[in-house]
């Protein structure tokens, strides 16, 4: 496993996977009374000593605001915090770092991208496109921005697997079509999505293509300039990092074009009560104070996953979501939601006569977290047919071992309910 950052610091190497969990320090704990075991990555990672000590480090060795002060803590902290644009921008192969805004999450990004540039082309009777197996992240900010236009939101259906149904993109995307949105990977049941396809379909008719990638940023490797896309979200937490901080990338041409999405401090070049000029790309974009420590640990996180290594992860975790299939398929009174072509990292599944919620309160006293709900995606959730459903996800440090522990806490949840 490669440790070499890409500003081409030299760190020592993971020796192996055992070696990268023991990075993670809360999975060290015990709860009620057993070793913890982490199935809930798809809502928030846990995270390695290195992103931990980067905030701890900020806070207590220079902790200052950045851009505008002239002493040294605070160009320490500036020099660092602007350092993560050029490593996000090798993560994802963006051309330009200043094609990269910092958010607070994936959501905000969306919001940016729909409040600005969506709003400046989408008008009444033109249509905005996105997918069936959406976050509702990636619902709602356009329904409000149709609701205010006098648009049509369209939806790519899904089948029974929870695979996109993408021959009839033809008719799906027309020249009404101004804006399509859609995920990379579905957190509720982690179908890989052909998103090239629809991109490629999208430019066609030149509409703008925007790629939620929180799902897929930490698993996969996400190239920009492969997919062909104008815009990409992804989130800190879900990729090892802080809460609070999240990435939209954006061809550097439009992201010039678009209209500042906040007003406030460092955002600007000028201000005068009779006019106010804005800063360039992408400060524009990031009025006021920003999470500075979210940010430098973002950056932390980026090393993590080039220490690790996009290869190994991928390996381990199809090995590991492979086996949890395999095992889960052969517990009695449980059914598997959704089946698709290509699965990342999640599996969802209900137990006959079972509440989710309940299975989730027991199986946590087996020292297992899980995740059950409708994991903010209700439409898909109406679309199986179930209210909610329980939410096994993996990541680098979860072992063949936890699978086993999963499913003897399924065996328990029956128990309690014969």
């Amino acid at each position: 496993m490669s440790r070499r950052s890409p500003t081409g610091e030299s760190r020592v190497p993971f020796a192996d996977l055992a070696e990268v969990r023991s990075q993670f320090p809360c999975l060290q704990q015990q709860i009620h009374g057993k070793q913890l075991i982490y199935l809930d990555s798809a809502a928030t990672s846990q995270k390695p000593s290195q992103v931990i000590e980067a905030v701890d480090s900020y806070y207590r060795e220079y902790c200052s605001n950045v851009h505008r002060g002239v002493h040294t803590l605070s160009e320490r902290a500036t020099s660092r915090y602007e350092g993560v644009r050029p490593k996000v921008a090798v993560l994802i192969n963006a051309p330009d770092p200043h094609s990269v805004i910092f958010t607070r999450s994936t959501t905000e990004g969306i919001n940016l991208v729909a409040r600005t540039i969506g709003r400046s082309r989408v008008g009444e009777g033109d249509e905005v496109l996105i997918s069936a197996m959406e976050h509702h992240a990636n619902i709602v900010p356009w329904q409000m921005l149709c609701e205010e236009q006098g648009a049509i939101l369209r939806v790519i259906p899904c089948d029974e697997n929870g695979d996109l149904i993408l021959n009839d993109l033809g008719s799906l995307i027309t020249d009404r079509t101004k804006v399509v949105s859609v995920g990379y990977v579905s957190n509720a049941v982690g179908t890989r999505h052909d998103v090239k396809k629809i991109i490629s379909a999208a430019r066609t008719r030149g509409a703008i293509t925007l790629i939620d990638a929180a799902q897929a940023i930490s698993h996969i490797p996400v190239d920009v300039e492969d997919l062909g896309c104008d815009f990409l979200a992804f989130s800190g937490h879900k990729m090892y990092g802080p809460t609070g901080i999240g990435v939209l990338w954006g061809r550097k041409e439009l992201l010039d074009q678009m209209s500042p999405w906040q007003g406030g401090g460092d955002m600007i070049r000028t201000v005068s009560f009779e006019r106010t000029t804005y800063a360039d790309t992408p400060w524009k974009f990031e009025a006021g104070t920003p999470n500075i420590a979210g940010v430098i640990g973002l950056g932390a996180a980026v090393d993590f996953l080039n220490d690790v290594g996009f290869e190994t992860i991928q390996e381990h975790e199809s090995q590991l979501v492979a086996e949890a299939m395999a095992r889960l398929d052969q517990v009695e009174g449980l059914s598997i939601i959704g089946r698709p072509s290509h699965r990342i990292s999640v599996i969802s599944f209900i137990l006959d006569g079972i509440h989710p919620h309940d299975a989730g309160t027991i199986i946590d006293q087996h020292s297992v977290a899980i995740r059950a709900g409708h994991h903010c995606a209700m439409p898909l959730m109406k679309h199986f047919g179930v209210p909610a459903t329980i939410r096994a996800s993996f990541a680098v440090y979860n072992t063949h071992d936890e699978i086993e522990a999963l499913t003897s806490a399924i065996e328990s949840v029956k128990a309690v309910f014969r």
